[in-house]
């Protein structure tokens, strides 16, 4: 989940450290933060989380304390847009190649330019030093983000490395970028402390990551040690991980990428997270108990019940009661862009000390926010 409650600095802020706060004391095992960037001039959003130096420390050791209270692992996720940052956001988009979004998603997002050798290596350190920065803070992990189309998943992708050097080409190429990105995090924060990766089993787009080369890095990142992969998957090209496109037989499952950590754990030992779909109790031991999966990740679900894990445990709750947050506007519905906004409502409420609204109406919501912020706020949302 991607919070937007940052201060208008970059950094944690009241709400964010009791959304985190509260969440801990609902029993969570396993916190891992929204998007954190590595450099201040790459923002996915603004109001993005920015680590690149200790000038604030204090602030993340807070928002550590809050978030590892009761016993909880709080993990910070890291990670670089790349090209797709909307416009207005940052003055400059880069990407490992100058290949624009398809012309429709395109409009959304500025001319990207490809990045010099020189920069990708540098970029490489940012990552190293947010991770860093995030173990010194009280920060019990990290996480890489490889997924949903950011910079490190632009690497991975075809259709989006068009590169001919050593950062692109085969599959082997294009997963140095994340391979060096791990490998600085690691050297940075030592062999105890988890780095967990989150990485899309598919792009679902043509020329895109493909579900072979998704099995291929993984097995790559488990060998050179990862604590733990978290499978997602598609882009905001194709966002299947809004539970978007998904087949009925997939939504019976409940879990959207449960098919690819089956496979996984047939051919890796790496523990693996699969979040997206989980919706009943069943559903979760189900995936647990039959080895199908080692974590569960429920981020929608915890926006709107943030004492979950607890009513889970306590067998309170049995079945979650969530839905797809649709307008009738083919534009926002089609790449879910009220229903992330719709969530980052909820998640504001906790940060406020109220309860959530889980009926709150998906037009009521659309208005208030073209309210408060223009229409323009859509094109500032991520995933």
């Amino acid at each position: 989940m991607s919070e937007a409650l940052a201060t208008e600095d970059n950094l944690p802020s009241d709400k964010l450290i009791r959304l985190y706060r509260t969440w801990a004391r609902g029993g969570a095992g396993v916190l891992v933060t929204g998007n954190v960037m590595v450099d201040r001039k790459a923002l996915g959003e603004r109001r993005n989380v920015v680590l690149e130096n200790d000038r604030h420390l204090t602030l993340f050791k807070k928002w550590a304390e809050a978030g590892t209270e009761n016993g909880t692992h709080l993990w910070m996720q890291i990670n670089h847009p790349g090209k797709q940052v909307f416009k207005g956001v940052v003055d400059e988009a880069v990407a490992p190649s100058a290949v624009p979004f398809e012309p429709s998603l395109q409009k959304f997002f500025p001319k990207c330019r490809a990045l010099t050798g020189e920069e990708i290596t540098a970029i490489i350190k940012k990552f190293a030093e947010t991770a860093r920065l995030a173990q010194n803070a009280g920060f019990s992990g990290v996480q890489i983000h490889a997924a949903h189309g950011y910079l490190v998943s632009q690497f991975l992708s075809n259709k989006h490395n068009r590169r001919t050097d050593e950062w692109g080409g085969s599959i082997k190429n294009r997963f140095r970028f994340l391979q060096e990105i791990y490998k600085a995090v690691r050297a940075e924060t030592g062999e105890g402390f988890p780095v967990s990766v989150k990485i899309n089993s598919a792009d679902f787009i043509k020329s895109g990551f493909s579900e072979h080369e998704s099995l291929y890095v993984i097995k790559e990142l488990a060998d050179m040690g990862t604590d733990l992969i978290e499978i997602s998957g598609g882009t905001y090209e194709k966002p299947e991980m809004t539970g978007r496109n998904i087949k009925p037989s997939t939504a019976k499952r409940e879990a959207y990428f449960i098919e690819h950590a089956e496979r996984l754990k047939k051919e890796t030992d790496v523990p693996i997270a699969v979040t997206g779909g989980f919706r009943t109790k069943e559903g979760m031991e189900e995936a647990l108990f039959r080895g199908k999966t080692d974590f569960i990740g429920i981020a929608r679900p915890m926006a709107v019940y943030p004492a979950l894990p607890q009513l889970l445990k306590e067998n309170k709750l049995q079945k979650l009661t969530l839905t797809q947050k649709k307008t009738g506007i083919s534009l926002l519905d089609d790449h879910a862009m009220l229903e992330l906004t719709w969530y980052s409502q909820q998640l504001a409420r906790i940060g406020k000390g109220k309860r959530p609204k889980p009926a709150f109406s998906p037009l009521l919501s659309l208005f208030l926010t073209v309210l408060k912020n223009g229409s323009e706020v859509f094109q500032k949302r991520r995933v």
